[in-house]
């Protein structure tokens, strides 16, 4: 199964409802016990970064997504949840991410409304990744897709962006790192392009064929 990790914050019930709609076996996961022998995690999150990471580890489940790296078990970050992956945040400068991804997230540039709440056009950053028939996040997506965000920071370009958007210049949209997977956007929220990059996750989790 894939674990979808509840801790609290937010509606984490629309990314498991759109992981079963690909036909994956997605359970929300609110003890860490709950998530021994997953196929997968996802670690969705909406709202203030430091309010997220706060629960996170409150709840116990910051040591699994933590392993779920560690062990190249495949993972994804959703919103909030890809920017708790990044050292820190200056939406709450003095809490501290997970580090898995080096790097800060900033306030949106200038000049543009915050929060980016609206469909925007994924950029890819460099073809999609994959190997030996396994698709990476964006395979068969298209060229330009377009997906629904909700958010007013993001993380810095670093080398495993695999997509950006134009929201005052380029904005970072999603990251890449082996099997580990995030996406500044909502997928859940993005129509049918969301739920193909959904099924490209249950598919490196063998949850679907």
């Amino acid at each position: 199964m894939i674990a979808v990790l509840d801790y609290g914050i937010g509606n984490l019930r629309s990314a498991q409802k759109a992981l079963q709609r690909v036909g994956a076996d997605a359970v929300l996961v609110t003890e860490p016990d709950r998530a021994e022998g997953a196929s997968g995690v996802v670690l969705p999150g909406v709202g203030a970064f430091g309010p997220c990471m706060e629960a996170l580890v409150s709840s116990g489940l910051d040591k699994v997504a933590l392993d779920a790296v560690g062990r190249d078990v495949p993972f994804l970050a959703i919103c909030i949840g890809m920017q708790l992956l990044y050292r820190a945040s200056e939406e709450d400068p003095g809490v501290a991410g997970l580090g898995v991804l080096p790097g800060t997230v900033r306030l949106l540039p200038d000049g543009v409304k915050r929060p980016q709440m609206q469909w925007n056009c994924l950029e890819p950053a460099k073809p999609a990744r994959g190997s030996s028939g396994v698709p990476g996040l964006l395979t068969g997506l298209g060229e330009r897709p377009w997906v629904y965000f909700v958010h007013s920071y993001a993380a810095e370009p670093g080398p495993d962006v695999v997509a950006t958007c134009d929201y005052g210049g380029p904005v970072v949209a999603a990251v890449e790192r082996g099997r580990v997977w995030a996406t500044q956007f909502h997928p859940e929220k993005s129509g049918g392009t969301g739920l193909g990059l959904l099924r490209n996750f249950a598919l490196v989790c063998g949850e679907v064929r």
